[in-house]
């Protein structure tokens, strides 16, 4: 059985790749890699086809991961191909349940729900690099349980 995440937040270039990168080492490093499968996408469209920020490629590099994903705006078949939509924030999250139907396979998230609060993952964009440091650290530390929670509840 294969799992599949999709982290989502506005544009596709700051919060949902970074996710997207800090997430695909967690895997890596619990040799998961053939049991999780994931993407990352955003609820508009002004980046579609541009890569991740440049800050925060920059601050992925620092922690020794690439990020080559290309933005993209999420679809309505996401809710039948991914198990989990996380989304990086209320907003997001909330845009993300107009697609939403009871048929769907997806489950929609926030990101940080498995920390045992209902925090979100501020969006860097227009701040500085040490906002986007604080990114990572905050989507570091919310996807260890997560992972967990994936190992626990699919038995992977």
């Amino acid at each position: 059985m294969e799992v599949k995440v999709l982290f989502v937040c506005l544009g596709n270039i700051c919060r949902s790749p970074l996710a997207e990168g800090v997430f695909l080492e967690l895997i890596k490093d619990a040799e998961l890699e053939k049991k999780i499968k994931v993407d990352s996408a955003g609820t508009s469209a002004y980046h579609i086809g541009e890569l991740a920020d440049y800050r925060t490629r920059q601050t992925a590099q620092q922690h020794g991961i690439q990020l080559t994903h290309q933005a993209r705006q999420v679809q309505k078949e996401d809710f039948q191909l991914f198990d989990y939509i996380l989304a990086a924030d209320k907003s997001n999250y909330n845009n993300l349940k107009v697609f939403q139907s009871e048929n769907d396979r997806a489950s929609l998230h926030l990101i940080r729900e498995w920390e045992g609060k209902n925090l979100e993952v501020p969006d860097p964009y227009y701040g500085t690099l040490k906002d986007f440091e604080e990114g990572y650290q905050i989507l570091k530390k919310a996807l260890k349980p997560f992972l967990e929670h994936l190992r626990a509840y699919h038995g992977i």
